[in-house]
């Protein structure tokens, strides 16, 4: 029995000296890549690198792969249902492309005892394995980022997260991205006006963490506790561990903050609004082009939006893109803005006047309810549950929305034939029904007589 356990026991020892030699052998290291050209770049990559010395080799661990030849790509993608995969391969090549497409690359060496360093090249490379590599990815919950985040807590034991899950963050999901596209005004809007208030609740620096540069400045200051009780640094001290490949050079930089966008949105919309009502005033003084171009403005206005609302709708209510949930933006930014693509188009051309009256009607009832919509959208953030960070999409439409609803050119007409007339008939029809009774009244005297 002895016997058998003093083998036991030298099994173990070999084995636990086998791994301690092999972990020695090997390096582990984060990549942060920054932003690229493309959008979906834009918010930089992160990889986990494990070099070998042993073999000389240094493989690079993606977790952000994916193909626009994949089966029913653009279809899945649309309904929020992208799979994205793992996969392992050349460092070099990896860090020379990011390089070559002037990237930011820093890599962080990460310390971590032999055995630690075995367990993480076993669970990374059982990720990477046909069966396991594929996952359906989330912009915030589940992406590059937050697999590595996840793997540096494996490595120490849940230590990562349990020091940082309860970290208060310094910023919304909604700024942080508008760290990222603020220096793309039409891309910022689209994306922020498309997400709900879902993104406006304060979050963790866990939750941060699905950017790679977050990561990237975290990690840098986490001391976590050893198998042997002994605490240390994840990134050391040491200048070596955090190593600069490239700077990026003329590329927009992320922000450290993100700037308020609605003072931009706003003037915007007020100069768009002048010119418009420069168009109206031009066709009040009964130059041709001001009435082609007033309704053309309009058209162009409500296709712009109504495309924007009938996507929000879409997403909102028929997609698992849950970040577009709880969008109140659907209160003014409808689909029945594309009715007045249409009505746009026959105001600026039409030369009958019934016709003409018609459609300035129905256009200044659409933008109308635009207008009324904006307003309640604003007016029930007074109450609990409604915090949507929108204010940017609210002052880039109201201006636009109120010069289209109450632009004095034809205004009175509208008034006099679809309120002023219905009040005339109804105040006709009471009288002569006042008029009428008594003398319906006499007849039935006379008869009874």
């Amino acid at each position: 029995m002895i016997r058998k356990i003093n083998i036991f026991i030298l099994i173990f020892i070999f084995c636990g000296a086998f791994l301690f030699a092999e972990g020695e052998n090997l390096t582990i290291k984060i990549a942060v890549i920054g932003p690229g050209d493309e959008v979906y770049f834009w918010w930089g990559h992160i990889a986990l690198i494990v070099e070998d010395a042993q073999t000389g080799r240094s493989h690079f661990y993606d977790y952000g792969l994916f193909s626009f030849d994949n089966e029913n790509f653009y279809y899945n993608f649309a309904f929020g249902r992208l799979l994205y995969s793992s996969g392992v391969s050349c460092t070099d090549w990896n860090i020379d492309y990011a390089v070559s497409t002037n990237r930011s690359v820093v890599i962080y060496t990460l310390d971590l005892p032999p055995e630690t360093r075995v367990k993480v090249k076993d669970f990374v490379e059982y990720n990477v394995l046909p069966e396991n590599r594929d996952y359906y990815y989330h912009h915030f919950k589940d992406n590059c980022s937050t697999r590595i985040r996840d793997i540096i807590d494996f490595a120490v034991d849940g230590q990562f997260k349990e020091q940082y899950a309860n970290t208060q963050g310094k910023f919304t999901l909604r700024q942080h991205v508008r760290r990222h596209t603020w220096f793309s005004p039409s891309v910022d809007w689209i994306l922020n006006f498309l997400m709900g208030q879902v993104i406006d609740i304060p979050i963790t620096v866990w939750d941060d963490m699905f950017l790679p540069s977050e990561v990237g400045k975290v990690i840098q200051d986490f001391w976590y506790t050893d198998a042997d009780g002994g605490m240390r640094k994840l990134v050391s001290d040491d200048p070596s561990s955090i190593n600069v490949i490239n700077t990026a050079v003329g590329r927009p930089g992320v922000l450290d903050a993100p700037r308020k966008q609605w003072p931009y949105e706003f003037i915007f919309s007020l100069v768009l609004s002048a010119i418009f009502s420069l168009f109206f005033f031009m066709y009040y003084k009964k130059i041709r082009a001001g009435k082609a171009l007033a309704g053309i403005s309009m058209s162009l206005c409500a296709l712009v939006f109504g495309i924007a609302g009938l996507l929000l709708y879409f997403m909102s209510l028929f997609t698992n893109h849950d970040y577009t949930f709880e969008n109140f933006n659907m209160l003014f930014a409808s689909p029945l803005l594309i009715a007045a693509v249409p009505l746009g188009i026959s105001y600026a051309v039409t030369k009958n006047a019934n016709k003409q009256l018609l459609n300035d009607f129905l256009l200044r009832l659409i933008w109308l309810i635009t207008v009324i919509g904006i307003l309640i959208s604003m007016l029930i953030k007074l109450f609990p549950g409604f915090y949507q960070d929108n204010i940017t999409d609210q002052l880039l439409m109201l201006p636009i929305a109120l010069v289209f609803t109450f632009q004095p050119v034809g205004l009175q007409a509208v008034i006099e034939k679809y309120f002023l007339r219905r009040q005339t008939k109804s105040s006709e029809s009471a009288q002569k029904n006042l008029s009428s009774s008594p003398r319906k009244k006499s007849k039935k005297k006379k008869k009874r007589k």
